[in-house]
């Protein structure tokens, strides 16, 4: 395998530099054996925490850090972030070793953790173009990625005493409530009021929940392949939005981001994984085959799919919001708006499909 299909960092962003010298001079009075100045790239496929790859003589290390400007309540919690992800290593390998954790923002601006660098294939809007693939190749990296949420789903939390990470009971009320809370409060001029969509969600509410440990951010680019063999896991990143939860909201959410070949144009524009190849399952291909894996059953999945749509319109408009009002100039969120009329869409779709109006 070449080192072309590694996944690698660029450089750092204009107005998201780290002062290599300050974080030079505490990693080393808490990691030892650093040798020499490291140089600092970042990694660009990000869209909420930063994240950097500090390359030393005889190492690499990733650093973790919150974005500027304004934060919404309970995000971008690193501390939280390092904390959950030491405690859930022992029964969830593909978690990354946590290494260090800072809680002084007067060291950067912000609480920032390290950890471990795999190494591998991180699968984003396409695989890389040295990795010739096969229908049956991807199909089993389809299935071996959806295999490793299902593994995370199966965990025993109370077992692993991960019990205290989350609320639990509940989940999905907190869900709906708290996004179209977000959603409202970050909106701009330029996108929907959301409220129908709220309401429909209100109104739709389950009422069984399961709880287990969610990751809520699950998709193939936050995975990390085996550079000799990608249908192989090694790891899965960005434990940020990790909590107790329900498991069909998780999927729910990992399916927004999931564009089927033949999905419509506004789809493909936005589509960030290699979802749309030859042998990569359906999203309800995906449903069938997580509850034949989960044994569950579920009539209709219309309310994990426009939940999943939401939060993540919710997701786009926060992100949005900090570009509106100048606080990060990454030029990849200026047309995020389009993006949030578009899943508003969708949802309004999926409710009409379904037929259920209350």
């Amino acid at each position: 395998m070449t080192n072309t299909v590694l996944d690698k960092a660029v450089s750092v962003r204009e107005g998201e530099e780290l002062d290599v010298n300050v974080v030079d001079g505490w990693l080393k009075n808490h990691i030892q054996d650093l040798i020499g100045t490291p140089t600092v790239t970042q990694y660009s496929g990000g869209a909420s925490n930063w994240t950097y790859c500090l390359e030393y003589e005889n190492t690499s290390l990733i650093l973790r850090r919150a974005p500027a400007g304004t934060k919404a309540k309970g995000a971008h919690d690193m501390g939280r972030e390092y904390r959950l992800q030491a405690a859930l290593k022992p029964v969830y390998s593909y978690v990354p070793d946590m290494l260090a954790y800072c809680d002084d923002e007067a060291v950067i601006g912000t609480e920032f953790y390290i950890m471990e660098k795999l190494t591998g294939v991180i699968p984003r809007k396409n695989l890389p173009r040295d990795l010739k693939t096969s229908p049956e190749q991807t199909h089993q990296l389809c299935k071996n990625v959806l295999d490793s949420l299902i593994e995370l789903h199966k965990v025993d939390y109370k077992a692993a005493g991960l019990d205290t990470i989350g609320k639990g009971s509940g989940y999905i009320e907190r869900q709906i409530t708290g996004w179209s809370e977000r959603y409202t409060k970050a909106k701009t001029w330029n996108v929907p009021s959301g409220k129908g969509v709220m309401r429909w969600l209100e109104a739709n509410m389950p009422s069984n929940e399961r709880i287990c440990i969610t990751h809520n951010d699950f998709r193939f680019d936050n995975v990390v392949l085996d550079p000799n063999d990608y249908t192989k896991i090694l790891g899965v990143l960005d434990w940020e939005l990790a909590t107790l939860g329900d498991p069909l909201m998780d999927l729910g959410n990992t399916l927004a981001y999931w564009v089927n070949a033949d999905d419509d144009f506004l789809a493909q524009s936005t589509r960030r994984q290699p979802t749309h190849l030859a042998g990569m399952m359906t999203r309800d291909e995906v449903v069938a085959y997580y509850c034949k894996q989960m044994g569950v059953d579920v009539d209709d999945f219309t309310f994990y799919e426009v939940y999943g749509l939401f939060r993540l319109a919710g997701i786009a408009q926060q992100i949005y919001y900090r570009y509106h009002h100048g606080q990060t100039n990454n030029p990849a969120f200026k047309n995020f708006w389009i993006f949030i009329h578009y899943l508003m869409w969708r949802c309004k779709k999926a409710i009409r499909k379904s037929g259920k109006r209350k």
